[in-house]
């Protein structure tokens, strides 16, 4: 089974590591430049608000520079957080103006989001967010694809809403929404979306089910998820690399979750009682982060993590967190080459 190989930017810049908010960008964009001459398929980028790192607020932003940075390589949002203030039809323009500027090259991911602090800060009450993706996934494809649209519902109310210009990609660029729960993959699939998940494989199942019940065939929908990976020529350097950096990031997300008490679901997948220490990560018998174990070892390791992957799971497109929080980027872009020369292949021949 043929898989995407693409790479999570979060554009994070952790105070313990800072640099310069102009030569971090830079970085990452030169990164990004590295990633299409080495043949990854696609480049995710994610929104978060408020956070001590920086986590990127702007996608679209971030998704126009790269367009021109560029040429061949896919830029998706892996994921922009719809319930939070951006007016749908705003975002069905963003979303044409950036296909058009990447001629065609752009994947529309969208989530419902679950920090408290977001909501708060942008005034949107939580208990609306799933109502409010409802409306604005329905809003969004029909600006896309009809001429002229009115649209009624409990938040929007259009009238005679004329999108134009239209994106290069007809019917309309790819769109991806995020899901871990059951509900969630069934709003992918009453929507014509694609499924965006963590690690864990029970979400493709949940997808094709919502799917056969639709009436739909799972093969024509695509399931990314979402996996750390750092390689290294030994485990030891991989884990040195990469354990300080992968503990702040399953730090935060344990402390983002207990806030959010009502997200049962992803808590429970998430959260730990204890976190082990940086340096005892690579001995903590049953590590995961996303529902799944890290892939932090030697190339040979993440190929037999992926060829196993693949058996228990319909993955399409395996979405790499190697841009660590705060990871120099000299290591990023070795854990880049090392992966694309020695384990990719692997998965082309």
């Amino acid at each position: 089974m043929s898989i995407n190989f693409g790479l999570f930017f979060p554009f994070r810049n952790p105070p313990a590591w800072r640099m310069p908010w102009p030569e971090f960008y830079e970085s990452q964009m030169q990164q990004a430049e590295l990633a299409e001459a080495l043949g990854y398929d696609e480049i995710w980028l994610s929104e978060h608000h408020f956070c001590e790192d920086g986590w990127s607020p702007s996608l679209f932003t971030i998704a126009g520079a790269l367009a021109q940075r560029t040429k061949k390589i896919r830029i998706g949002t892996d994921m922009l957080l719809l319930p939070l203030g951006k007016h749908p039809v705003q975002v069905a323009e963003d979303a044409a103006t950036v296909d058009i500027l990447s001629n065609g090259r752009f994947d529309l991911g969208l989530a419902l989001g679950y920090r408290v602090p977001e909501f708060k800060g942008f005034g949107i009450p939580r208990e609306e967010r799933a109502s409010r993706m409802d409306e604005a996934l329905e809003i969004i494809y029909r600006a896309w694809t009809e001429d002229t649209f009115s649209f009624s519902g409990e938040h929007y109310q259009l009238e005679n809403v004329t999108l134009m210009p239209k994106p290069v990609q007809q019917p309309h660029p790819p769109l991806w929404v995020a899901a871990m729960s059951k509900r969630a993959a069934a709003r992918a699939a009453r929507f014509n979306c694609h499924v965006a998940g963590t690690g864990g494989e029970n979400l493709q199942r949940y997808f094709d089910d919502a799917l056969k019940k639709e009436g739909k065939n799972p093969a024509d929908f695509g399931v990314s998820q979402l996996r750390l990976v750092y390689v290294a020529p030994t485990r030891d350097q991989a884990w040195d690399d990469a354990q300080h950096h992968a503990h702040y990031m399953m730090s935060a997300y344990d402390k983002w979750l207990k806030e959010a008490a009502d997200v049962a679901w992803f808590q429970e997948t998430m959260s730990v009682s204890t976190m082990p220490s940086p340096e005892q990560l690579r001995h903590t018998k049953d590590l995961s982060f996303f529902e799944a174990p890290l892939i932090v070892g030697t190339p040979d390791d993440a190929i037999a993590e992926i060829e196993r992957y693949q058996r228990e799971s319909r993955v399409t497109h395996l979405v790499m967190w190697m841009q660590l929080a705060g990871m120099d980027p000299k290591k990023a872009e070795a854990c880049m080459t090392l992966f694309a020369n020695e384990v990719m292949p692997h998965f082309r021949r």
